[in-house]
Parts: C-alpha cells; structure tokens; sequence
C-alpha cells in the first residue's frame, strides 16, 4: 500500500509511553513538597503535553512563579523514582519498526525535557527508530506548531505528508496549527469528547487500534 504520510509524528507520555498516572503522582508530590495546593487528578492531566513551566503556569494558578523552580526540580525527583517502572504501551516497538520498514520517517514532539527524553531513549532501546526529536525547550512549547514547523524543516516534509498522533488537545492543536492532520488516542491524558471535538482523523480508544489504524491507514 502506498504511503500516506511521509513523516510520523508521535508525542510521548500517554501515546507511546503509559506514564500519565506516573506523571499525575509526580506532580501532585512535589506541589505536597513545596507546601502548595495538590491538583485534582483531573488538573494535573490536563497540563500533559505542556512544557514544565507552562504547566506549572497552569496548575498553579496565582503563585509566584518564583516558586517554579523549586515544584519542578521535586517533580524531576518523584518522576525518575517512578519512571522504571513505567512502561510502553504494548506493541508501541513492533509498530515504529514497521513505520520505519515501510519507509516512513518516525519523529517525536513531546513537552519533555532533552535530557528526561534522552535518558528514557536510552533506557528502553528506541532511539534508533526516530529520525529526529524535538522537546519543550527547544522551541515554542505545544500548542504552538513550532515543533512541528522544526520537524518538518529538518526531515523535508511538507504539511500534507506529515501525521501528528497524540493524546492531549495540546497536541491537536499543535497539528491544527502547523497544518497537519492528526491521529488522537483517548487512553492517555485527556477526555475523548474533547479529542473528537477538534477533529482528528480518527480517535484510537486501545493502543492496539492505533497500530492497525498506522499499518492500513498511514
């Protein structure tokens, strides 16, 4: 079957990587850390897909962003006493080697840090398999499209090769405004209803579907 997109790209936590309660755990620590208010589960999915500080803007509503700091680096210590034991979703391997067998080139935008993403490539082995990166820190954080402008720059895609799969409305809205369709996955962060509002292609409820969508759709 001949390729629809050229280029796949993936965000992390919650797509690939089922670390949306481990990161809702972290979070919820370090705020109980610094002596702030704890979000509701509910608040601290929403922020996913943000880069840190974003988040932090977010979910700590009217607190002195002096205090970023200090949330973020107990968060970077709750998330890595976790992240061990944090696994990728079943099939998530076999799939992006046949992404990369079928001639797609396979990407990541994730709100990550360079360096938590670097550590969990090298941990799980899947570095390999992606063309090219892109974190939080290195450009304008979702759901600004900059990410996917760099993405598409650096691998000689055009918009209408190109395929964003995510599970957050960040990441939708990112796709929406570099001009990109997408794929949503409803088993991470946020709520199906306002995956389906922005209108992906289509919304994967199982991992599993998403990987027989990829192999006749993609």
């Amino acid at each position: 079957m001949a390729k629809r997109f050229d280029l796949v790209v993936f965000d992390w936590d919650g797509t690939l990587m089922d670390s949306t309660a481990v990161i809702v755990a972290s979070l919820q620590a370090a705020c109980a850390d610094a002596g702030l208010p704890v979000p509701s589960d509910e608040r601290a999915q929403h922020i996913i897909g943000l880069g840190l500080y974003d988040a932090m803007a977010h979910v700590l509503p009217g607190v002195d962003p002096a205090v970023y700091p200090q949330v973020v680096e107990r968060y970077g210590h709750h998330f890595r006493l976790r992240e061990p034991q944090t696994p990728m979703f079943a099939g998530a391997e076999q799939s992006l080697r046949e992404l990369n067998d079928a001639g797609h080139r396979v990407a990541i935008a994730t709100g990550k840090s360079r360096r938590g993403l670097d550590r969990v490539l090298e941990k799980t082995g899947l570095g390999p398999l992606f063309h090219a990166t892109r974190c939080g820190e290195e450009s304008a954080t979702k759901p600004q499209p900059d990410m996917l402008l760099d993405l598409m720059r650096d691998l000689g895609a055009t918009p209408t090769q190109t395929l964003m799969i995510g599970d957050t409305t960040h990441d939708l809205q990112m796709a929406i405004n570099a001009g990109v369709e997408s794929v949503a996955v409803s088993y991470g962060a946020h709520p199906r209803d306002q995956l389906v509002a922005l209108q992906p292609l289509a919304c994967m409820d199982r991992p599993q579907d998403l990987w027989q969508w990829l192999k006749h759709h993609a």
